[in-house]
């Protein structure tokens, strides 16, 4: 049984940092590439970063202050994320796909196994 589960999200001041840790189990996880996700309140999910062995993606407004690793040795994926805004304000949530594309942060629809997500909230 695949499970995958998140954590760190906390509430910081505009210009913050956070550092989110996503670990999964029941599969073999150096085999697929990993996403990071949010969703406002009252919004559609949408695709943060991603990561496979050779590439990352970002969408545009985290670039340059976010940025997605992954230890594979300990099944975890991380997001690092500096200089917080308000607007990034959101559950924060990994999920497992086949493969990172700049289209698959584009639609959660190539990924399986979600996690419950994290809360971030930043305040101004």
């Amino acid at each position: 049984q695949v499970q995958v589960v998140e954590s760190g999200g906390d509430l910081v001041q505009a210009g913050g940092t956070l550092s989110l840790s996503c670990t999964a189990s029941g599969l073999s996880f150096g085999d697929y590439a990993m996403g990071w996700f949010r969703q406002a309140p009252g919004k559609e999910r949408e695709g943060v970063s991603c990561i496979s062995r050779s590439s990352t993606n970002y969408r545009e407004s985290v670039k340059g202050r976010f940025t997605i690793s992954r230890d594979n040795a300990k099944n975890t994926l991380y997001l690092q994320m500096n200089s917080l805004k308000p607007e990034d304000t959101a559950m924060y949530y990994c999920a497992i796909v086949i493969a990172c594309t700049p289209d698959n942060i584009k639609t959660r629809s190539p990924y399986n196994w979600w996690g419950q997500g994290t809360q971030v909230t930043v305040s101004s």
